[in-house]
């Protein structure tokens, strides 16, 4: 599955978690070009596959839904939500 790659515009670099400031939703990118997002105790809420063009995603989650995303400064705006990236040292 394509993640979107283009020979004239490299992509943002998004797989990982990526995670909102209040930790309720919580959205792997995969390397694959699959997503999974939980939110509270509920996993896998939303699950599907995104491409990526420049700093731009498109979801199409597995019900058949649409979203968009961008990155900007490091900060993940997808829709209404504001997500950033998890690191290592974040994870307990």
């Amino acid at each position: 599955m394509s993640t979107g790659q283009s020979n004239t515009e490299p992509n943002a670099d998004v797989v990982g978690m990526w995670v909102t400031a209040d930790g309720y939703i919580r959205q792997e990118l995969r390397a694959d070009g699959r997503y999974d997002e939980a939110r509270g105790d509920r996993r896998s809420a939303y699950t599907g596959r995104y491409t990526v063009t420049g700093n731009h995603l498109d979801y199409v989650d597995d019900a058949g839904f649409t979203a968009t995303g961008d990155i900007r400064d490091g900060v993940l705006y997808h829709e209404h939500l504001v997500l950033y990236r998890e690191s290592a040292d974040d994870e307990h």
